[in-house]
């Protein structure tokens, strides 16, 4: 799988999330690691949903693992706070927030 690939299918995931009940600014950096190496994030921001192949910048939080680890997530058959746990997903950044990522992934 090529990181073009992997970001075509997160991004069209992601964008199927209902988020404009969310008030909060939630600004998350994915950096993948081995193959399909990349970045890209994700962003709330009023009650908008933005998946972007950039570096942010303005980030609350960066996760950093493999697009497997990544699919796993975004597929729900992998808990992020388990994968965080089993070292498969290291996050750096605003815990609190970095949380929200499994809600953000189930109003998909």
């Amino acid at each position: 799988m090529t990181y073009a690939e992997f970001f075509s299918s997160v991004k069209t995931t992601f964008m199927n999330a209902d988020v404009s009940d969310i008030t909060e600014h939630l600004a998350y950096q994915f950096n993948i690691i081995g193959e399909a190496e990349g970045i890209f994030y994700v962003e709330v921001k009023d009650g908008r949903l933005y998946v972007e192949p950039y570096e942010y910048f303005d980030r609350d939080v960066i996760f950093i693992a493999t697009a497997e680890t990544f699919t796993a997530i975004i597929n729900g058959k992998l808990d992020p706070v388990l994968a965080f746990t089993l070292q498969k997903l290291k996050v750096e950044g605003d815990f609190d927030k970095a949380l929200k990522l499994g809600e953000l992934i189930k109003r998909r």
